[in-house]
């Protein structure tokens, strides 16, 4: 009798677990997408991340449209879409009447953004008492107002449509507190929380809302990072952090990931097995992760005098450690993501 309930209940098992595989296949299938010949805009897109993402999208066939704030960096990008189906567009995210012109011209030219992907990023680093309230600002408009500009204009156009996919690149940084980024993981939460509510509200209008947590990716940003503190020792650790292949994956590697994501509407998608390791270890285990991060706070650079309160960019803080061997493959990256490749050790 025994027996036969324990079979009884390994059947039903087997069954429902054979239905949620079903479910799981149908829904996947009928939310995949082709990007042939559709409108994907991008912001922050001269360089790093964003840039790979324009090149895997227009390798879909995607048209892609590039905003960045930086008119020569747009004419640099500019030359590598030439043979591509491709538009530049200078734009701030943190000014709205910008966002909204861009918005406008995009869509009286292709008639639809059928793709937003909101990628604009800033990341100052360094102890917190040297953070003033202007870093807080900064990070909050670029990473949270920013994005919110595209989607007041985006998304009505969409649920006309009924159609539509956004990616907001956040972080494991919006997941969980890491020391010595306060204003790009305050504003990061934020983001996270934006997209994360947004995804239940447009389903009705069948847009998609894709939130992208990566963790350290070899995009060559650390060149253009923005340090305070310690320059030299927070440029190097956080450039060799960015370089080890134990601790960060490739752009193109990421940029893959993220487009798939966004072809079959994924609501969340974590970028590295680390990253998604320690966002589930920090749901059961908040206050072990808060120790372990308190360890790491104090094994980082201390406190300067005033001169830490200045902001300096990655290749404003060289030293013999960075560039150097240690981190030889972010420095690649740098290169080959436009990041300022003349200040890029070997370029």
């Amino acid at each position: 009798m025994r027996r036969h309930r324990i079979s009884k209940a390994l059947f039903s098992l087997t069954v429902l677990g054979a239905a949620v595989v079903s479910a799981s296949y149908y829904q996947r299938k009928r939310r995949h997408v082709s990007f042939i010949g559709k409108t994907v805009l991008i912001s922050g897109a001269s360089r790093g991340l964003g840039l790979e993402l324009a090149r895997r999208f227009a390798a879909e066939g995607a048209h892609v449209v590039l905003l960045a704030r930086e008119r020569d960096e747009l004419r640099n990008v500019a030359n590598e879409f030439r043979d591509r189906t491709a538009t530049v567009l200078e734009c701030d995210v943190r000014k709205p009447d910008e966002v909204k012109k861009a918005v406008r011209e995009i869509i009286e030219h292709r008639g639809a953004i059928d793709v937003l992907v909101n990628n604009a990023g800033i990341i100052q680093v360094g102890p917190m008492e040297h953070m003033q309230r202007e870093d807080f600002i900064d990070a909050m408009d670029v990473h949270f107002w920013g994005p919110l500009y595209f989607l007041q204009e985006v998304v009505p156009h969409m649920q006309r449509r009924g159609d539509g996919r956004i990616v907001n690149i956040a972080s494991i940084g919006g997941k969980v507190a890491v020391p010595h980024l306060l204003p790009y993981v305050a504003s990061k939460f934020a983001l996270v929380g934006l997209s994360e509510g947004l995804r239940p509200e447009l389903a009705k209008d069948g847009i998609y809302v894709t939130t992208v947590c990566p963790g350290l990716m070899r995009t060559g940003s650390h060149v253009n990072a923005l340090f305070k503190g310690d320059h030299e020792k927070e440029y190097a650790l956080f450039s060799m952090a960015n370089a080890s292949p134990l601790l960060s994956t490739s752009s193109e590697k990421a940029a893959r990931q993220i487009v798939e994501a966004c072809r079959y509407g994924r609501a969340e998608i974590f970028i590295t097995r680390r990253a998604r390791l320690l966002e589930i270890v920090n749901a059961l285990f908040p206050g072990l992760v808060a120790e372990s991060m308190a360890l790491v706070n104090s094994a980082l650079p201390g406190v300067r005098d005033r001169r830490g309160d200045v902001l300096k960019r990655g290749w404003e803080s060289r030293s013999r450690l960075a560039p150097s061997f240690l981190t030889r493959r972010a420095d690649r990256a740098a290169a080959r993501n436009k990041e300022d490749p003349k200040l890029v050790a070997g370029s």
